[in-house]
């Protein structure tokens, strides 16, 4: 029996941060061997808000050596560049049709990132759920993993696929959310989720000290202001970060005496230092090997993008001709 069809991508942001090792990548590794899985860096929807074109190259180049480096097996899940299949922007542009503007103006990361960029807001930033469905649909996607703060979007794209169907005909199935394991992870500031942007992250490139230099200034449960106060760490982000670093017995014991007292901030994040700069070693260790052998990365996201294109064409047929733009 086929494995259903899973696709999640991940935007170039010019360098990967340990949120989003746990948030996604993590689980993307998990789910190589249980689905079809589509992999791609979403250039497209990293034009919403201003950029500097000459960097995309570089920014692309190092979303995938990224990927592939944290666990990505290009035997078993296919990776590519959103804008080497064409039929992203093209299915976009026919799903923007069936979509109501009411619709895209109400979600919640529309109104924040409009007051984020408050001088660029533009047709792209209010849109992007449109191209964001015709990501998942383009490859008839049964699964789609995502946090808790990415469900209203997917629910559009279900919304969309239905509209469409109801329109043209059933040529999509409606995907389903699979939630991540680890929930939002915060900036070590504790204040916003962690964002290269914002400097409030732990980058996967980043060398050990560094890490352990950050984790200590990491905040913890706001409600433990002295050492022999107990804490929670269900509130704390440090644990957090344990949840999908640590083993399950460092797990268990951070649990057990953060609560009683019996261990303080300062050896939490010790422990949790130990446990991140090994994993982070790792994921750099590979991706210098991508560095210094850049055409073992682009074989990969060329075979990627052919097996794609091959994909997407079969839809966009089924589209064009739903459509009655298959000309005759």
């Amino acid at each position: 029996m086929p494995k259903a069809r899973l696709l999640s991508g991940i935007q170039p942001t010019g360098g990967l941060h340990v949120g989003n090792y746990l948030g996604a990548i993590q689980n993307w590794v998990r789910l190589q061997d249980e689905y079809e899985c589509l992999y791609s860096v979403v250039d497209l929807h990293a034009m919403t808000i201003p950029y500097e074109p000459g960097e995309m190259p570089a920014r692309v180049f190092e979303a995938a050596a990224m990927l592939l480096a944290s666990g990505i097996d290009p035997a078993r899940a296919t990776v590519f560049v959103q804008s080497d299949v064409p039929e992203h922007s093209e299915l976009a542009w026919i799903l923007s049709c069936v979509t109501p503007l009411g619709e895209l103006e109400r979600l919640t990361q529309f109104k924040e990132k409009s007051e984020e960029h408050k001088k660029s807001v533009n047709l792209g930033l209010l849109s992007y759920p449109v191209l964001q469905a015709a990501d998942i649909l383009l490859y008839k996607a049964e699964v789609v993993p995502v946090g808790e703060d990415q469900v209203q979007h997917l629910e559009i794209s279900r919304e969309i696929a239905r509209r469409f169907n109801a329109r043209f005909g059933p040529v999509f199935p409606e995907p389903r959310a699979l939630l991540t394991r680890t929930p939002r992870v915060m900036g070590v500031d504790g204040q916003a989720k962690m964002s290269k942007s914002k400097g409030n992250g732990i980058m996967l490139r980043d060398e050990p000290a560094k890490v352990r230099a950050l984790l200590k200034t990491a905040a913890t449960d706001p409600a433990r202001v002295r050492r022999q106060d107990p804490g929670n760490p269900d509130v704390c982000n440090v644990y957090t970060m344990h949840k999908g670093l640590s083993t399950e017995a460092t797990l268990a014991r951070v649990d057990r005496e953060c609560r009683t007292a019996a261990i303080g901030c300062i050896e939490c994040k010790t422990l949790l230092a130990d446990a991140m700069v090994p994993v982070l070693d790792a994921i750099r260790t590979k991706a210098d090997g991508y560095d210094r052998e850049p055409a073992r990365l682009r074989e990969v996201l060329s075979r990627g993008a052919a097996h794609c294109r091959e994909i997407a064409g079969r839809t966009m047929d089924e589209v064009r001709r739903a459509t009655g733009l298959r000309r005759s």
